[in-house]
């Protein structure tokens, strides 16, 4: 995938998170790492353009979070990406964070959310990494001590999740 088509698909995907309520107009972001460039939401993209973006509002960063292409403001995420596509990189080249409703309730509860359908048995209980205030080194220190305690499940299944206390998925 080149830089125009990851702008293009990041526009594309978090429209269709809006629309399918995965995502709220409170927050989230989604990224992907090509080679040396971070592809990524700006600022918030749900409140002000409720993820009705254009490719060319998708903003291109380097790796330690600079603006390469686009204008705009850089994600308030933006350091659990780096540390994410950064330690993970490349077998894991992309981060979503989003707000589905059903979960969010689970993330203000602080609570873990158990695997309850039968087609997502198999993925196990959604579980929340340590809390830590939105925006902060220590929240992307806090999600990815939680990836890297459950690295295992990146290559049985191509994914990790979890829960942020009080924030989000």
């Amino acid at each position: 995938m080149d830089i125009t088509t990851a702008r293009e698909v990041i526009a594309a995907f978090g429209a269709e998170l809006y629309r399918r309520f995965l995502t709220d107009s409170t927050g989230g972001n989604l990224s992907i790492r090509i080679d040396d460039a971070i592809i990524m939401t700006p600022k918030r993209a749900g409140a002000r353009w409720h993820w009705q973006l254009k490719p060319k509002q998708v903003l291109v960063l380097d790796l330690e979070g600079n603006i390469r292409i686009g204008e705009g403001e850089i994600s308030r995420e933006v350091r659990t990406h780096i540390a994410l596509l950064h330690r993970f990189y490349p077998e894991a080249t992309s981060v979503l964070h989003s707000h589905p409703r059903h979960i969010m309730a689970f993330c203000a509860a602080e609570q873990p959310m158990p695997a309850v359908l039968e087609s997502t048995k198999p993925l196990g209980t959604l579980e929340l990494c340590r809390y830590a205030p939105s925006e902060s080194q220590a929240l992307a220190d806090a999600v990815l001590e939680y990836m890297l305690l459950h690295e295992n499940s990146l290559s049985q299944n191509g994914t990790i999740a979890c829960m942020a206390p009080r924030h989000g998925l």
